[in-house]
């Protein structure tokens, strides 16, 4: 079964290569370099879970979760926050905003697909505030 995965991140190089790793492992990617592309997509093809980059430009990462978590028909998608940033503050600030976990950047090709299948196994199990 393929899952169908979206990644919104501004950064050409890292989409580039997570669409790499995800692609080769049988990920269908759907791709958005901004947050308000990303909420669009993600509301069109409902995806098993989102990608979010947290610093973006215009709107960030958080601030787009917090928008996603408010619609109903996206309550249930696992969102992980994708960053180089893992300050004990910006994690907790990442799941205040409804994030279920994060994966630390750089990604590792060798790790990348289980992680994703892991956080795909488990889904959602934090509740919406």
């Amino acid at each position: 079964m393929t899952h169908r995965i979206l990644y919104i991140e501004d950064n050409i190089d890292n989409l580039v290569l997570v669409r790499r790793i995800l692609n080769a492992a049988g990920f269908d990617l759907l791709e958005a370099t901004s947050a308000k592309e990303g909420i669009a997509l993600a509301e069109q093809h409902l995806p098993e879970l989102i990608l979010m980059d947290i610093n973006m430009p215009e709107m960030d990462g958080l601030t787009a979760t917090r928008y996603l978590r408010k619609m109903a028909t996206l309550q249930n998608i696992p969102i992980i926050a994708l960053t180089a940033n893992l300050m004990p503050q910006v994690l907790d600030d990442m799941l205040a905003a409804g994030c279920d976990g994060y994966i630390s950047k750089p990604v590792h090709v060798d790790t990348l697909p289980e992680q994703v299948l892991n956080f795909l196994k488990n889904g959602r199990k934090r509740p919406v505030n």
